[in-house]
């Protein structure tokens, strides 16, 4: 279990100083290019093959600890999307480029300033799969 404090103990800073998680990543959205993606498909550019691909490994992790969407599979509409956190940072170690459930991932990349935390969205029935943000950490985090 991921533990922000173990590494460095630091003296606590009362919460209502203490930045929000939104204001220390900053985001980039791939929105555009997943409907851009589907337009592709409806148009018959590419086929549902070409996109419901996931890796088996990610697949066992979307099932084991992806966390349920609200949002529908934009292919198949027969299960909720399933999201997953993945985070690379120089500062993680052995824990760099594992899978972790959300609210981890974002804190793990919150926590050290240059860290990513990559969120994938998967359809367990029809193995869509697709970037669907991005957060890298902007400063330190107090606390």
């Amino acid at each position: 279990m991921y533990d922000s404090a173990m590494p460095n103990r630091r003296r606590e800073t009362p919460a209502i100083l203490r930045p929000t998680r939104r204001q220390l990543l900053a985001t980039v959205d791939y929105t555009l290019a997943k409907r851009a993606l589907l337009a592709q498909v409806r148009t018959g550019l590419l086929g549902r093959s070409d996109i419901c691909d996931a890796h088996p490994e990610l697949m066992r992790a979307a099932k084991n600890v992806g966390e349920n969407s609200r949002r529908d599979c934009p292919v198949c509409s027969n299960a909720k999307l399933r999201l997953l956190a993945y985070v690379f940072g120089d500062g993680l170690k052995d824990q760099n480029g594992r899978v972790w459930p959300l609210d981890v991932g974002l804190d793990m990349a919150a926590d050290r300033p240059g860290s990513w935390c990559y969120v994938v969205e998967v359809c367990t029935e029809c193995q869509w799969n697709h970037l669907s943000e991005a957060f890298v950490a902007r400063a330190a985090r107090a606390g």
